[in-house]
């Protein structure tokens, strides 16, 4: 191994003579090293491909790497970046979308109670919502979600041609019936008139949650929400032509309830799932 190491540094017979081996035994040796190294790269790669294509393509080396070691099985992440490299796999990159808040209107603001914490210590302390929009061939279909940051879990969705109250809305009391939340709840959203609105403020009072909104022009405030977002279409919508709500709507419920919360692993949660982070969290 030493003169492995250094065959750049010394030279082989000077190395050899000083560590009582022959130039012909280390070669042989190497060669041996090398094959066998050769093999584990096959059987790695295997594993690579299956991880790469169960996730459909939306993992790069670091979650690779996680998904591994959650085998049992330890590699560097530049040992696989290598491999997928080999293989020309490519975890999905970002893309800009369009942006859906309506802040133009004369409704109350709340302030932003949350300022950027995005790191509560308990799961069911602060709550996230937004609303995006996909294309379709059938138009629009707008998206609104509700995220309980703690182990960034997706409790709360709902989808609709239109962009009224009722859709956010229609997500928060999912939300609602899931989690029966306590009091005190921190809920956090953008600007936008349907968080503003009577109908979800009324809800908000109702179940005695604090109402935090984003500053105006605050990209960043609901920073959370905004990633998953672009996490959703970067590894779901990008490349995809839906015929129609309707089949717009089932990949979208795929993903989310089957996919995100329970199998996508996040670098924000030491590559845990979200399904896994609140386990451990009710476990502690």
């Amino acid at each position: 191994m030493f003169i492995a190491e250094h065959l750049n540094d010394y030279r082989l017979d000077i190395m050899c003579r000083v560590l009582r081996v022959t130039p012909s035994g280390f070669r042989s040796w190497r060669r041996r090293l090398l094959s066998t190294r050769k093999v584990e790269d096959g059987h790695l790669k295997l594993l690579i491909e299956n991880i790469y294509d169960e996730n459909k393509g939306r993992y790069g080396a670091p979650r690779i790497q996680a998904e591994l070691a959650a085998q049992g099985r330890r590699h560097s992440v530049r040992r696989i970046a290598r491999l997928m490299r080999a293989l020309g796999l490519y975890g999905k990159t970002r893309r800009q979308f369009v942006k859906t808040t309506d802040s133009k209107h004369a409704l109350p603001v709340a302030p932003n109670v949350l300022e950027r914490n995005f790191t509560p210590e308990t799961s069911n302390s602060v709550w996230a919502d937004d609303i995006t929009c996909i294309p379709t061939k059938e138009g629009w279909l707008y998206l609104a979600v509700t995220m309980a940051l703690f182990a960034r879990t997706m409790i709360g969705w709902s989808m609709s041609h239109t962009m009224t109250a009722e859709l956010p809305l229609s997500a928060f009391n999912m939300a609602v019936s899931r989690r029966i939340p306590p009091a005190g709840v921190i809920f956090h959203s953008d600007r936008g008139s349907q968080y503003a609105s009577h109908a979800f403020q009324d809800a908000l009072k109702q179940n005695e949650m604090l109402c935090s909104m984003s500053r105006k022009g605050g990209c960043w405030d609901n920073a959370v929400v905004e990633s998953f977002f672009d996490t959703l279409k970067r590894e779901l919508v990008d490349g995809c032509v839906y015929r129609s709500h309707e089949e717009a709507r089932q990949a979208i419920f795929e993903y989310v309830e089957v996919y995100y919360n329970r199998k996508r692993r996040h670098s924000s949660l030491g590559y845990l799932t979200p399904w896994e982070a609140e386990c451990q969290a009710t476990a502690a």
